[in-house]
């Protein structure tokens, strides 16, 4: 599929069903694109044993870091490309691929190759998001649009649950984290070839409304928009301490706790993705219904989703038991589904609709590169002693920031919310 000179938009398939059935097809490749992540952190102190040149928390950080900066650095372009081409062959291809890289991953035995396959993973990786959310969002209309979002990231939820597990199996004397990831890279590749053939670009046309495009182009059109810079800012914020949490939370429970790594894999991952996973399906049903009287619910229903922040990482900030750290963990989770299933929602009400990549791929590359960034400033941090405490109320102040940009966003009236 060639671009279009002229500016389009995307319409719906003329079945609802098949609208709901795009999600089920991309669900296993959410699950997929999160396991083949969380592994990584869930299965540390097993990789850290096997690959002596690892010598330190900084280092460790650096390898988590490479991901999310090649994952920024390629997301604009990625979802320029899925905004012009075919959606369906930038998703097939970004599975295929980066399942590839997932069995590489379970072979590598030094620092650098396991950074380079990192790296690798990040490219590839970066495809995948922007193009299946616009994907989603084409096909869904308004008043189903925040459940939609919400039951594709219901899958990444799961992979990381799934990845919570894999601890156990780095422990295992049958199995270990080569196992782990040389067997999730080969159910990646088989997948692509049912995906491509059931997966089905929506058609194009010509939209009226969207006929005049602003002079100077997609990234100008971004660039000077006021909510959209505010959405980047918001969606940036809190996503240092999502990642800190995703990535090292696991490490920070087996030190803290005296755990074994697989359950600490577990207590770090298990309960917050499955209050994520709830948050999701509340957060979308919640906005969805709220946007029908006020364009700024999808705002309202985030914002309720931040505020929760705060409280959850005082508490694991401060936790001296397992328990209570789960507990804010839980709140945390919670928080975050409500957030996470209204950031593409709320940017398709302030941009274009052939520009909804694009935006989605601008807005990773700056929360992924300032995440990354988190990852390695949290091991730099630890290896001075700095007191979990200290560095989770400074997550909890980013927070409450966090509430006061979202509420500065301007939407105007979906004119789809109505029907």
């Amino acid at each position: 599929m060639t671009p279009s000179a002229t500016p389009r938009s995307f319409i719906g398939s003329p079945g609802v069903r098949y609208a709901w059935f795009v999600v089920a097809l991309l669900f296993p490749v959410a699950v997929l694109n999160y396991l083949d992540r969380q592994m990584l952190g869930t299965m540390k102190a097993s990789m850290v044993a096997d690959i002596p040149s690892i010598a330190n928390r900084a280092d460790w950080g650096l390898v988590l870091g490479c991901f999310k900066w090649t994952y920024a650095i390629l997301s604009p372009f990625a979802g320029y490309v899925a905004d012009r081409f075919s959606r369906r062959w930038v998703i097939t291809l970004s599975l295929f691929v980066w399942s590839i890289v997932t069995w590489w991953t379970g072979h590598v035995g030094s620092l650098n190759e396991l950074i380079a396959v990192r790296a690798l993973m990040g490219i590839s990786e970066a495809f995948y998001i922007p193009a299946a959310l616009a994907m989603i969002t084409d096909y869904h209309p308004s008043a189903t649009r925040s459940r939609a979002v919400g039951a594709h990231q219901m899958g990444i939820y799961l992979g990381q649950m799934l990845g919570g597990f894999t601890g156990y199996v780095a422990d295992s004397p049958d199995h270990g984290w080569s196992w782990a990831f040389s067997t999730c890279g080969m159910i990646g590749v088989v997948y692509a070839i049912p995906l491509v053939a059931l997966l089905r670009d929506p058609p194009r046309s010509v939209s009226a409304a969207h006929v005049a495009a602003p002079t100077g182009g997609v990234f100008r059109g971004l660039l000077t928009n006021r909510n959209f810079l505010l959405l980047v800012l918001y969606f940036t914020l809190p996503a240092i301490a999502g990642w800190v949490v995703r990535d090292w939370m696991p490490e920070i429970l087996r030190e803290k706790f005296n755990l074994g790594q697989g359950k600490a894999g577990v207590s770090a991952i298990l309960y917050v993705q499955i209050a994520s996973l709830i948050g999701a399906v509340i957060g979308g049903a919640l906005a969805d219904r709220w946007v029908r009287t006020s364009p700024r619910g999808r705002i309202f229903t985030s914002a309720i989703g931040m505020s929760l922040f705060l409280p959850a990482l005082f508490s694991v900030g401060h936790a001296s038991t397992l328990a209570i750290a789960i507990a804010g963990l839980t709140i945390f989770g919670f928080g975050w589904g409500l957030f996470d299933c209204n950031n593409m929602p709320i940017l398709c009400q302030i941009v274009r609709p052939e520009w909804r990549a694009t935006g989605y791929g601008v807005m990773n590359m700056i929360s992924i590169s300032f995440g990354g960034f988190g990852d390695w400033g949290f091991g730099f941090l630890r290896d001075r002693h700095v007191p979990l405490n200290l560095i989770f109320g400074v997550f909890a102040g980013i927070a409450l920031l966090s509430v006061v940009v979202v509420l500065l966003i301007r939407p105007g009236r979906d004119p789809e919310a109505a029907t």
